[in-house]
This record gives structure tokens, C-alpha cells and sequence, in this order.
């Protein structure tokens, strides 16, 4: 028997590795998987990558007790993938694979990286700008891939991508602020603490909702508030074929924020869990989809967001002849953040604890 073409042999492999990233989320997180239903068949498989990707970056970090290595690690695995030489492993070929088709630029995973690496190192946050500057790079980062896997070059809508990982960033924080506190975490800024009375230290060391605590929870809230309402420009912007996902994480993660406002604004005490019969009404929203928008232009980026629009905006587009998961050479892509996002704060809280 004739042995394949390479080409062909390599098509079959690639193929293997991006089934291994989709079991991989598959059994590491159903609601991703779940959302992913949500997305267009040939985009799929190039989404898991990414994701895939980006939660083996979060697990080493969480699993290995030298981050400094664990993270000059990442950093090599990065830079090979660039390279063209990725590790020999599925993700990484997977991944390589994506980059170099969707002219992901380095900067932005980059920047995920150094989100991670703040994270490692127990950093804390002053000001609001501080704080913007950390969700900008653990989830605005997010966002601009997202935007270039879908053919985004428009600087305003790369910008509203970045407003909307910054704003499921915030949900978080509100989300978790009780958990984070005991297991010594702190991203409430310390300058509001301190503006409501509160001593960080001290609500670190015996973690409890007084009325300051919910005012500083419900101001995070509002700042979250205002940038889903500028993303949702963003969204109105986009391939109509990538709306629905999108949507709906806009929409699943904006509630977390209003159940958190219906438990009047205590993390502390209890963690607020959107119903799974919301959560079911959400998605059917998202299929209808948003609210027309104003015009994207409408708010210039973030000012820690700007530096991934730059680079985003400078990416090429692609170029090559369609991949064999990307049929008719029509690339629609689009990632449900807010699972990803929960997952990156569950792993933060074990390696709080290590």
C-alpha cells in the first residue's frame, strides 16, 4: 500500500491534536464545552487550541513549586511555538498552528503571561488604574485574540474586545472577594479600602462584610457595568456568526455581577451562583442577540488596554490557504471567556494556598 502524502500525514496529525485540546476541555470544563455548541462547526477545533493552551499555562503555574522556572518555561514553550518548533505535544502543535495561521502577534499572549507572573508574586493593587492594568493582561489579552481569530483589525473593535475581558475580570474580583481574602489574596484597589475605612491588613487577617466592604463591591460593579455597556458595541460589531457566543458571555458573566448586587453585595459571606434556569434564559437572549448598539468609535481603549490594540491592530491578515478545519477559507472564531476566567481565579486560589 502507498503511504500518504506528507502533507496529508501532517493534516492527520494536526487533526489528532486538535481532538486532544477538545477532550481536554471537554473533561477539564463542561461549560466551556458546552458553550463552544454555540460557535460555528469549523471554528471549533482552532478555539480549543487556544484555550487549551492557555489552560496548560495556568496549570503549570498552579502545579509546580518553582514559579520563576515554571514561568521561563512557559516563556521557552512560547517562543517556540513562534518559532515553529513547538514542544512535542499536542497542545503545542495545536497552538503553534493557530498563532501562525491567525497572525496572533506575540505581544498579546505575551501579556498573559505577565498577568500570570503578577499573579505568582502575590501582587496587590492600589489604584483602579493598577487593577486595570492586571485584568488588561490576564483578560483584555483574551479579548484581542479573540478579535484576530475572527478577522478583527478595526482598532475600535479590538478596543470594545479588550473592554469586555476587562469587565468579566471585575465580575470576578467582586465575585470572590470573601474566598481570595482567606486564602490571602487581595485585588480590591487598597486606595478605595482605605477611602471606605477600611485597613487592608486587617480585613485580610478576619474577612468580613461591613457596609464599606459592600460599597467598594459595588463600585468594582459599576466600573464592570459601564465597560460591558461600551463591549456591547464591540459585539453589535462583529460577524453575525460569532454574536451568539459572545453574547452570551457578556450576558452569563454580567449576571454573576447581579447576584452578587442581590445578595446585597456580600462576597464575603456567601458566593453568588447564577441559577442554571437564568443561565438557560441567558443563552436563549444570546441567540437573539443584544440590543443595537451605538457605533464602536463611540470610546477610545482603555489606557491599559491600548498597548494590545496597538498590537493587535498591526497583526496581517491571513494570508494562507485555508486550513483543512478552516472550510471555504471563511474564519469565524470566538471564545467563551467567562468559564476561562473562572478557572484562572480557582487555580490562583490553590496557589495562594501552596
Amino acid at each position: 500500500m502507498l503511504s500518504p502524502p506528507h502533507d496529508a500525514r501532517v493534516s492527520t496529525a494536526l487533526a489528532g491534536d486538535f481532538v486532544h485540546c477538545r477532550e481536554m476541555i471537554r473533561g477539564g470544563s463542561r461549560s466551556f464545552h458546552a458553550a463552544s455548541l454555540l460557535l460555528p462547526t469549523r471554528v471549533r477545533r482552532p478555539a480549543y487550541a487556544l484555550y487549551a493552551f492557555c489552560r496548560l499555562s495556568d496549570d503549570a503555574v498552579d502545579l509546580n513549586g518553582s514559579r520563576t522556572d515554571t514561568l521561563a518555561r512557559l516563556h521557552e514553550r512560547l517562543e517556540r511555538a513562534y518559532a515553529g518548533r513547538p514542544l512535542d505535544h499536542p497542545v503545542d502543535r495545536a497552538f503553534a498552528a493557530t498563532v501562525s495561521r491567525f497572525a496572533i502577534p506575540p505581544d498579546l499572549p505575551l501579556a498573559l503571561l505577565e498577568g500570570l507572573a503578577w499573579d505568582a508574586a502575590g501582587r496587590r493593587y492600589d489604584t483602579i488604574a493598577d487593577l486595570e492594568a492586571y485584568a488588561a493582561r490576564v483578560a483584555g489579552s483574551v479579548g484581542a485574540m479573540m478579535a484576530l481569530l475572527m478577522g478583527v483589525r478595526d482598532p475600535r473593535l479590538l478596543a470594545r474586545a479588550c473592554d469586555l475581558g476587562v469587565a468579566m475580570q471585575y465580575t470576578n474580583i467582586a465575585r470572590d472577594v470573601g474566598e481570595d481574602a482567606r486564602n490571602g489574596r487581595l485585588y480590591l484597589p487598597r486606595q478605595w479600602l482605605t477611602e471606605e475605612g477600611v485597613n487592608p491588613a486587617s480585613f485580610l487577617a478576619a474577612p468580613a462584610c461591613t457596609s464599606a466592604i459592600r460599597r467598594v463591591v459595588a463600585r468594582l460593579l459599576g466600573e464592570a457595568d459601564r465597560l460591558y455597556a461600551r463591549a456591547d458595541a464591540g459585539i453589535a460589531g462583529l460577524p453575525i456568526s460569532c454574536r451568539p457566543a459572545i453574547t452570551a458571555a457578556r450576558l452569563l458573566y454580567a449576571a454573576i455581577g447581579r447576584e452578587v448586587a442581590r445578595n446585597g453585595f456580600d462576597p464575603v459571606s456567601r458566593r453568588a451562583v447564577v441559577p442554571t434556569r437564568r443561565k438557560c434564559a441567558l443563552v436563549a437572549r444570546a441567540l437573539i442577540g443584544l440590543p443595537r448598539a451605538p457605533a464602536p468609535a463611540s470610546a477610545p481603549p482603555l489606557a491599559a488596554t491600548r498597548f494590545l490594540v496597538d498590537a493587535a491592530r498591526e497583526a496581517r491578515p491571513p494570508t494562507r490557504p485555508a486550513a483543512w478545519w478552516d472550510i471555504g477559507g471563511r474564519v469565524v472564531f470566538a471564545i467563551e471567556l467567562f468559564d476561562r476566567l473562572e478557572r484562572r481565579d480557582r487555580l490562583q486560589r490553590v496557589m495562594s494556598r501552596s
